[in-house]
């Protein structure tokens, strides 16, 4: 959660683009960690919900009851978790799903355990968007991102404190964007 409340402090007030965050967390906590991020952010921070449609300058973090994913229809949507997932939501599920159904923006990939994003980050990058793994010095654990970097996922590998600005610079004039 500090390494998502740094970025959010980096981004600009009217953002123009949405930005989507999916967040290893025990359910009980997500209302308080929305309250928490929405007192680190210029710009209004939601839970988000099944039926939401993108709106630019808003940030939309994902719960537990589910995958976070963007739909055709390009609302958002929570895909049934399996018993044999890890991680719910899972970052890879949100990133494959942008990958799919949105266009090219740009994403981010910070600290965290295992390698849920890594894939997905690289999906998206094929698919022209700009791609960010926070680097090892700035983590806490470095794990997604190192096997994020290793599978060439990473256009770019920066600092925790430079990636909300980083971002920012990509996404004027487009849209979504996800942070994890």
């Amino acid at each position: 959660p500090q390494a998502l409340a740094r970025v959010l402090a980096g981004l600009p007030a009217g953002l123009p683009a949405a930005v989507l965050i999916v967040q290893h967390i025990d359910g009980e906590y997500s209302d308080g960690l929305v309250e928490w991020l929405g007192s680190h952010s210029l710009l209004p921070v939601h839970l988000a919900q099944r039926g939401d449609s993108l709106q630019s300058g808003r940030v939309y973090v994902g719960s537990t009851q589910g995958h976070l994913v963007l739909l055709p229809s390009q609302q958002l949507g929570y895909r049934a978790a399996q018993r044999s997932d890890l991680h719910v939501p899972s970052v890879d599920a949100m990133f494959d799903s942008l990958a799919e159904h949105a266009r090219p923006g740009a994403a981010a990939l910070l600290t965290g355990m295992g390698n849920d994003g890594a894939r997905g980050l690289l999906r998206l990058r094929q698919a022209g968007w700009h791609t960010i793994a926070q680097d090892e010095t700035s983590c806490a654990v470095y794990g997604m991102p190192r096997a994020a970097v290793e599978c060439g996922a990473a256009v770019q590998t920066l600092p925790v404190t430079a990636i909300g600005a980083s971002l920012a610079r990509q996404l004027t004039g487009v849209r979504p964007s996800l942070l994890r």
